[in-house]
């Protein structure tokens, strides 16, 4: 079975939103869980009859959201360092972790190591459309950027897209101000010439292709994305609030709503970045999924499930193979 290592007390809320979550996911499919975390707090957690599923890696100390990332190196006894080290010493095929996303980045890169040949690794994280989902990336990681990174995040964009997402000819699209091939800035224009010899690239796009259904996978630098994904979720959540306030309004609203009320679930549902659960690290040597450190049981159950479908596919062997012909 598929060895998963989970950072149990690196959330904002700590370690039961994570354990709840671990005890969904198992109750819907089996795999080895390895709670990092102090298994004195962790064990009276977890129900007996999951308990077979369920290992324990020793780590009583936390990396705090308030740390500056680099200095996770030097704290080896944190529960995020020792989850990375699993994975290094192949005791387990993928870390999801919803504490530091810079710790884990900064930990994934220089323990893990990179893809050979890969120049940066990038996040990337699912977002909503009217016929699916589109991969946007990078989301973070990489705020300065040069146009050979980007021509890179397209390439591990689209094998994410084929290999987990299933989507066979995914099309990949560059983030701009128009469509047009000379609109942008010289990183955007420069990455464009580059991304022309790719068979599967359509062109620009804007930011609302996002949502269209029009594009598969969006390549941008970490700054824009972070800002697209953090102002998308502040809209979902606005647009949410705001339909509450108008079905109060009025007992016609209200009796409306109570006649749509299946259509709002599921439209909160698909809008809603509990249920994408986590972003994967793409470009590492191994599977990192960062999730959201307000993340609740269902966020974390939905980032082990994207762990299990990465550590079941080929992905990394296919960006591997991508990035050498592309060199060559």
């Amino acid at each position: 079975m598929i060895n998963i290592a989970i950072d149990a007390m690196g959330g904002d809320f700590g370690e039961k939103p994570i354990i709840d979550g671990v005890i969904q996911a198992l109750q819907s499919e089996e795999f080895n869980a390895i709670l990092v975390g102090n298994s004195e707090i962790l064990k009276p957690l977890i129900p007996k009859e999951l308990q077979k599923f369920i290992t324990y890696e020793e780590a009583n100390e936390v990396f705090s959201m308030e740390e500056n990332a680099t200095d996770v190196l030097k704290r080896k006894e944190t529960s995020i360092y020792k989850a990375i080290e699993l994975i290094k010493n192949q005791q387990a095929h993928a870390v999801v972790s919803a504490g530091h996303s810079g710790a884990s980045m900064s930990l994934a890169t220089l323990k893990i190591g990179r893809i050979e040949g890969v120049l940066r690794p990038a996040i990337a994280t699912l977002m909503p459309n009217i016929k699916g989902k589109t991969l946007v990336l990078d989301v973070g990681a990489n705020v300065d950027c040069k146009s050979e990174h980007l021509l890179q995040f397209a390439l591990m964009g689209e094998a994410y897209a084929k290999e987990v997402m299933g989507i066979s000819k995914p099309r990949v699209a560059l983030l701009s101000n128009g469509e047009e091939e000379c609109k942008g800035n010289e990183l955007t224009k420069e990455t464009h010439r580059l991304l022309k010899n790719m068979h599967n690239f359509i062109g620009n796009a804007e930011g609302r292709d996002i949502f269209n259904g029009n594009i598969d996978v969006l390549v941008c630098d970490g700054f824009s994305g972070n800002i697209i994904l953090k102002s998308c979720e502040g809209v979902a959540g606005a647009i949410v609030k705001m339909l509450k306030i108008e079905i109060k309004k009025s007992f016609l609203s209200t009796l409306g709503a109570l006649l749509m009320k299946k259509a709002f679930i599921n439209l909160k549902k698909q809008i809603d970045w509990q249920e994408y659960g986590g972003a994967p690290l793409l470009g590492v040597d191994g599977c990192m999924i960062i999730s959201h450190g307000k993340s609740d049981a269902r966020a974390i159950k939905n980032a082990i499930f994207q762990a299990i479908k990465f550590s079941k596919s080929n992905i990394n062997k296919v960006i591997e193979n991508e990035i050498k012909q592309l060199n060559s």
